[in-house]
């Protein structure tokens, strides 16, 4: 039990990097969200010079599909550049646009009714953290995923 913290790098020199270059699209991470310090914290950073759209799932009630017990029944997302929050969701709604994202990175595709949230965001380069909490501070199992969108 406990808090841990997992990092992955790509190495590839900005010198040597082409646009063929292969390169991480997409991490995900599953893990008991508590409350408070054990919220699920998801970093990333967007290099280079100029922006990128990126999908951004906190998945709980869908992981019951799955057969994972105990999934976090109504996860919000909360998305922050260093201290600032840039945006939130709960309860991701259906949205078409956010579909077609899903297929566009070969996600699964999520129910329109179902509590799990998501957020479509074009972001300039820089370092971001998603973060994952429970409604009402519940607790549970859930998923973090974010995928570069071509």
């Amino acid at each position: 039990t406990g808090v841990v913290l997992a990092e992955i790098y790509d190495s590839t020199p900005t010198a040597d990097y082409v646009a063929a270059t292969p390169r991480l699209i997409n991490v995900s991470a599953r893990t008991q969200v508590g409350t408070g310090g054990e919220i699920l914290i998801a970093g990333f950073v967007i290099g280079g010079t100029t922006a990128k759209t990126v999908l951004v799932r906190a998945i709980g009630p869908t992981l019951g599909g799955f057969g994972v017990s105990g999934a976090l029944a109504d996860p919000k997302l909360e998305l922050f550049a260093g201290a600032t929050k840039i945006n939130d969701n709960d309860n991701w709604g259906g949205s078409p646009a956010l579909t077609t994202a899903f297929s566009a990175v070969a996600a699964f595709p999520l129910v329109a009714t179902t509590r799990d949230a998501v957020l479509l965001l074009t972001l300039a380069p820089g370092s971001y953290t998603a973060q994952i909490s429970g409604v009402n501070n519940t607790t549970g199992v859930a998923l973090v995923e974010v995928y570069e969108v071509p």
